[in-house]
């Protein structure tokens, strides 16, 4: 691999890690977009970019949600209750999504996560209502929503907070209880997501350095950097009013949800 490309990785792990840190956002939103442009300028095959993009994104969170679960629990916030029920679901859903995702087009992925980075971003500019309280379902009630959680996150190379926190919140899970086991239930999502995309891609004509979906490459190298900003992320968040960054921000995800959705129409 090219050492420019792995610099670009190296800078896009930096900057995916602080931004989670700063402003609690995933970093699938970041990553699959910009890993997708990086791809799409070294050649690589047009109807695969998105999905080792979203595959690649989806494993770097096998390594990020290890560092912040550790975080959570030493405070005691990880409601191991809620996350062992929701895990099963969460494995099933997670192995689905990635097949269906590997069995769409790449321009119907591309234009599906372009819509979702979308809504997400006015989610964040205009946070409504508070929806109306209730309390969790039982066991079978959380396996389908675990399912639908891994589902929906296999498919977006995301680690399902964006559905679980607010389930949880609505459910009068305390907020920091409720990011704390999302970010608990993230390492199952990515695990059974990353064998799922491994298998997927197996056997199929990829460039070199892809193992399955994931370019190994472009995981190691966001890793390294991710990890060691996502820190500086939270501790900034503390010192500082972000609430005039999370406009920023949201203006950066509605151009990359342009790009996603151009890709999807007009990039192939």
């Amino acid at each position: 691999m090219a050492l420019d490309l792995i610099a670009w990785f190296l800078l896009l792990g930096a900057a995916t890690g602080f931004a989670a840190g700063l402003l609690g956002v995933g970093g699938g939103m970041l990553l699959v977009p910009f890993v997708t442009m990086l791809l799409t300028s070294k050649g690589f095959p047009t109807e695969q970019i998105v999905k080792v993009a979203i595959a690649t994104s989806l494993t770097t969170i096998l390594f990020t949600s290890l560092s912040s679960v550790r975080a959570h629990a030493r405070r005691g916030a990880v409601r191991w209750d809620i996350a062992k029920t929701l895990a099963p679901g969460i494995v099933l859903g997670s192995l689905a999504g990635a097949q269906i995702a590997a069995a769409l087009r790449g321009s119907v992925l591309a234009v599906g996560f372009g819509v979702f980075i979308g809504l997400t971003a006015t989610r964040m500019l205009f946070k409504g209502q508070a929806s109306a309280r209730r309390a969790l379902p039982g066991n079978a009630g959380r396996f389908g929503m675990g399912t639908l959680i891994g589902l929906l996150s296999a498919i977006v190379g995301a680690g399902g907070a964006f559905i679980t926190v607010p389930f949880l919140t609505r459910a009068n899970v305390k907020i920091h209880e409720a990011v704390a086991t999302s970010a608990a239930c993230g390492f199952p999502i990515a695990l059974a997501g990353t064998l799922g995309y491994v298998y997927a891609g197996w056997g199929l004509e990829l460039p070199a350095g892809t193992f399955g979906y994931i370019y190994l490459p472009a995981l190691a190298s966001i890793v390294v950097t991710s990890v060691l900003t996502a820190p500086l992320g939270a501790k900034t968040a503390h010192a500082m009013d972000v609430g005039g960054l999370r406009a920023v921000f949201a203006m950066l995800l509605y151009t990359l949800a342009a790009y996603m959705l151009w890709k999807g129409l007009y990039g192939h």
